[in-house]
């Protein structure tokens, strides 16, 4: 059995971290091993993230995060290492071993997570068991009304909750424990003093009441018999967990199940859309509540078969409802998603900012739906997105226009979709009358907020020219007011310090010092430059010649890149990531804009041989200065001694500029002299 580190070593090197995180976030190619895109860890409207192939990690520029392929899955995912590494592992198709963990937490809270996912999935075999049965032909019925077919339940899991509380619970009470049952998200239960637990949906009715007491009966008096066998010496099946308490049932009841899949096509959670007619039904649609694999706002129901699609098309249709994305998927358009029973989040904005910043928004067109659209509109706007709005016929949602119109007039208002601020126009021409200077004022006061979400701030003086031009606002004061309140946003920028400039000589003594699998600092080498007098065996170590070159020489005082090379050569062996070493936010993006730059040549000797030559030159033309400086002060002439000392040394550094073989000795004497001075 490998070890963990041996596994993530094999995993590592097996792994494109250019198509892992491309199944993340779109990359483009931006050089010979570099990629580039909005970064998925803030909000960016230039591509600041790259990932470069060879080197197989990734930086971005704009907020500092960086790392390999396991640190971007593990905060993308919101997960721990290990189980970033076993994911990358399963993508791969690599045999996983035993999973390890730093603590008995981490192990709890992974082993959990693991847990709820294979709950979710036992449930959606059991709802999709009891669809066939004939408990569920009510929901069938549904289904078929819906227009949805074998292929579309099939492809979606649809499944069938019956109307008992403890057939899905009696299930599952075999394979998990009480505690991964109740923070699965699936199950309701009472209070120990007989109240209900807040949203519960316990049955009021005296039936029902009546027969959970006696199921509660039952399950007690087999708990009695349980404990009088082991009393009596029958060991009790060690296969057979005990069952959960009487008062725990399900959430789910009489309800047709639409499974919510997280992007990878788990199972994370359930929305229930009741059968019944009553008023002690509950309410219309039931979502799972938030538990430790799902969050509501952080989902986007069916991205699992929409990605592909979305990826290939460049744009995405974004709808409300799992019936109206199910209805428009099954239409032929496979890039539909929706939100998962919430208002559209600034999360899954950045969800599907991952797959392409274009979206075509069509929701109701009713007064909720309206303000939802505008939301939703105001969000992607903040987030990059090129936006249309699909307005269909005033009583018709996606669902309902397909099954009436076809797919054939679904697909012609599809590309009839409206621009983004067209549609807000439109909305406020439609809300005041702008034919008046009080209309046009109000109209313009509506968009304004919508105007001021634009992040670039040209885009915003054009949509204030548009907007003027079809409200017909032909006052130059007002259009000027218009243009000025435009140009403002209520969101400070923070603009990013500017880099230092490095030498070529720098970068390439960095990516030398960068190029150690292990830094370990205070190492001194007993050849005379580190290179040239090692064994010949030994094969040429970049980051061991630069290492003592610079510890001897002391060739980075004073250039750009000082304290970058500071933090380098006293990284300890703790830092096995050069990324990670300890500096600042400026010097690890110069050191990431150093290591991700493309048209760099191989790290050879003799490249870096002439690195340190010309820092070497550098070093002696600054002496060299220096010494002629101290030459003009007043005074220096008198002394004899002292001005026969800087000829002397001007001449040794000028030889040494004139002969590179002589820049090394040149300068080990010019810097003893300048410590003596």
């Amino acid at each position: 059995m490998p070890s963990s580190e041996d596994f993530k070593e094999t995993v590592k090197q097996q792994a494109d971290i250019v198509r892992i995180i491309g199944d993340y976030i779109k990359l483009k190619k931006a050089g010979a091993s570099n990629y580039s895109g909005l970064c998925p860890f803030h909000s960016e409207k230039t591509p600041s993230f790259s990932v470069h192939a060879t080197k197989q990690f990734y930086y971005c520029f704009g907020c500092h995060e960086k790392g390999d392929v396991f640190k971007f899955v593990q905060k993308v995912e919101n997960i721990t290492f290990p189980e970033a590494v076993r994911l990358v592992a399963q993508k791969l198709g690599i045999p996983l071993p035993k999973a390890t963990y730093s603590s008995p937490a981490e192990a709890h809270d992974a082993k959990l997570r693991a847990q709820l996912i294979d709950v979710q999935e036992r449930a959606a075999v059991f709802f999709q068991e009891c669809l066939k049965r004939p408990e569920g032909a009510r929901a069938r019925e549904y289904l078929l009304d819906r227009g949805l077919g074998q292929e579309m339940i099939a492809t979606f899991r649809i499944g069938y909750a019956p109307d008992s509380g403890f057939l899905l619970r009696d299930r599952l009470a075999g394979e998990f424990s009480e505690e991964v049952l109740r923070a699965s998200g699936l199950f309701s239960w009472k209070q120990e003093d007989g109240l209900r637990a807040p949203g519960s949906g316990l049955p009021q009715d005296g039936n029902q009441q009546s027969a959970i007491s006696n199921q509660q009966e039952q399950i007690l008096r087999s708990a009695r018999n349980d404990n009088a066998e082991v009393e009596s010496g029958s060991p009790k099946p060690e296969s057979r967990s005990p069952k959960p308490e009487a008062r725990m049932y399900s959430k789910f009841r009489n309800r047709v199940m639409f499974p919510i899949a997280n992007d990878a096509g788990k199972i994370i959670a359930f929305t229930g859309r009741t059968l019944a007619t009553d008023e002690k039904s509950g309410p219309k649609y039931l979502n799972s509540p938030e538990t430790g694999i799902y969050s509501k706002g952080r989902v986007l129901f069916n991205l699992d078969h929409a990605k592909e699609a979305i990826r290939k098309l460049d744009y995405a249709i974004l709808v409300e409802g799992q019936m109206d994305c199910i209805s428009v998927y099954a239409a032929g358009f496979h890039n539909v998603i929706a939100s998962s029973g919430t208002a559209f989040t600034e999360l899954q904005a950045k969800l599907l900012g991952r797959f392409s910043k274009n979206a075509v928004v069509n929701f109701d067109p009713d007064t909720a739906g309206a303000k939802a659209t505008e939301r939703t509109l105001g969000l992607l706007v903040e987030e990059e997105f090129q936006i249309k709005v699909l307005t269909l016929e005033q009583g018709f949602d996606p669902d309902l226009y397909i099954r009436r119109k076809g797919k054939d007039a679904y697909g012609e208002a599809l590309r009839g979709s409206q621009k983004y601020f067209d549609y807000l126009i439109d909305r406020a021409r439609s809300h005041f009358p702008v034919r008046s200077a009080e209309g046009k004022k109000q109209a313009v006061n509506h968009l304004l907020p919508h105007i001021q979400r634009v992040p670039s701030r040209i885009v915003r003086d054009e949509l204030a020219q548009e907007i003027a031009q079809k409200l017909g606002i032909d006052s130059a004061v007002l259009r000027q007011e218009l243009r000025h309140v435009a140009a403002e946003r209520s969101a400070a920028t923070v603009k990013a310090p500017a880099l230092a400039q490095a030498t070529d000589a720098e970068r390439i003594l960095v990516r030398a010092l960068a190029s150690a699998r292990q830094m370990q600092p205070g190492v001194h080498l007993s050849a005379r430059d580190g290179a040239r007098d090692v064994i010949k065996e030994e094969e040429f170590d970049p980051a061991r010649q630069a290492r003592y070159v610079l510890q001897n020489e002391a060739l980075h005082n004073g250039l750009a890149t000082e304290s970058l090379i500071e933090a380098l050569l006293n990284a300890g062996a703790e830092i096995a990531d050069v990324m990670d070493v300890r500096c600042s936010d400026d010097e690890r993006r110069m050191l990431a804009s150093i290591l991700l730059k493309d048209d760099e040549e191989e790290l050879t000797a003799e490249r870096l041989e002439g690195a340190v030559r010309a820092l070497r030159r550098i070093h002696l033309r600054r002496r060299q200065e220096q010494v002629q400086r101290e030459l003009k002060k007043p005074g220096v002439g008198d002394d004899k001694d002292r001005m026969r000392e800087l000829l002397l040394e001007v001449e040794r550094v000028s030889r040494a500029l004139r002969d590179p073989s002589l820049a090394e000795e040149g300068l080990r004497i010019s810097l003893g002299n300048q410590k003596s001075a």
